[in-house]
């Protein structure tokens, strides 16, 4: 309950201040200057934005399904907002604490394409349609390199609980026994991505199939403006539209909370034969507590924001995909070599 009411104000933030980084941003890629005059630098626009929103008429098109087509945003948030219940944000402090946290994750988020599709069908208009559709058979092919690259990271780490994945890149654990010896070393010689090579090749196809799933550029087919108006978004408006917003930007910090906990150490410092006085504190007494759950927090999210800025860097740099490429690059590139980096994890498990 804590992690879900967390959660619920982390994810409103994230948006009102991501949306003012990626104008910043992306004004500073494109040599621009981005928001200028609504409050110091432009720091307030996003709060002048919110604000028009909620004054926003709440539109209804006449020939629309009103019931799916209310329910649809409320859908999208909501299945979202379910996956954070089981993430963990420091040293002995998460959310629901299940043994299949990643099967959970993937189970809820293979449910958005329903709010997608209520969106679209719902609209009753043909530009709202089309993106749904896009939106359907882009989530659904590459949520399979999705699974494959979490697949790679259950087999190295023999677990889904996503607390105990990060337990095994911290300093106080010693490697397992198909790790490589410098992981003892702790910090980042203890992370997954260094401490299974294999994985380093699985993390930029973790990446890329996060921000498919996202709708994030270059992966935006479904509200691609040029040609779908603004695809399954395109009647909503006010409030309804900020709810299908505040999902996307909680996918993103969604991924990059993910691929923190299971290829960065999560929690866990970066720096060598530091990381294990924020752990062993739990055991020291109040003060000693707060600050073992200050620091692995800290952590944490230090690596989400720069998987954020990440995601941010690429949509302003790379040109979108047509929906023929994006297809192609799922089912003939992206898949195989998934299915093949598996085939490898499994036999380094083994061998190893």
């Amino acid at each position: 309950m804590f992690a879900l009411l967390f959660f619920l104000l982390i994810l409103p933030l994230n948006a009102l201040i991501g949306v003012y980084v990626e104008r910043k941003l992306s004004a500073f890629i494109q040599d621009r200057l981005g928001p200028l005059y609504t409050g110091r630098y432009g720091f307030l626009q996003t709060v002048a934005d919110i604000i028009k929103l909620l004054q926003k008429e709440d539109i209804k098109p006449t020939a629309a399904d009103k019931y799916l087509f209310k329910m649809a945003p409320s859908v999208v948030f909501m299945i979202v907002f379910a996956c954070f219940a089981v993430f963990p944000f420091a040293p002995q402090a998460q959310g629901a604490q299940l043994n299949l946290a990643i099967f959970y994750i993937l189970s809820i988020l293979s449910l958005d394409v329903i709010g997608m599709m209520l969106a679209g069908w719902g609209s009753n208009n043909k530009f709202a349609m089309y993106g749904a559709m896009r939106a359907v058979s882009q989530m659904v092919s590459y949520e399979l390199p999705l699974g494959l690259s979490l697949l790679c990271v259950v087999i190295a780490n023999n677990s889904m609980d996503l607390q105990e994945i990060v337990h095994l890149q911290s300093l106080h654990q010693e490697p397992s026994y198909s790790g490589l010896a410098w992981a003892k070393w702790g910090g980042l010689f203890a992370w997954n991505i260094f401490q299974y090579p294999l994985l380093l090749l699985v993390f930029p196809i973790f990446l890329i199939a996060g921000l498919a799933q996202a709708n994030r550029a270059p992966f935006d087919l479904p509200e691609a403006e040029s040609e779908l108006v603004a695809g399954f978004q395109t009647e909503y408006s006010g409030l309804r539209w900020a709810f299908l917003m505040l999902a996307e930007y909680g996918l993103m910090l969604l991924i990059a909370l993910l691929a923190a906990l299971l290829f960065l150490g999560g929690w866990a410092s970066p720096l060598p034969n530091i990381g294990v006085v924020a752990l062993d504190s739990w055991t020291s007494g109040t003060v000693g507590k707060i600050s073992g759950f200050l620091w692995g927090f800290f952590w944490l999210f230090s690596k989400t924001i720069i998987l954020i800025l990440v995601q941010m860097w690429v949509r302003w740099t790379l040109p979108r995909l047509r929906a023929d490429q994006l297809l192609r690059f799922c089912w003939k590139y992206l898949t195989p070599f998934g299915i093949v980096l598996v085939l490898l994890s499994a036999l380094w498990r083994v061998f190893l």
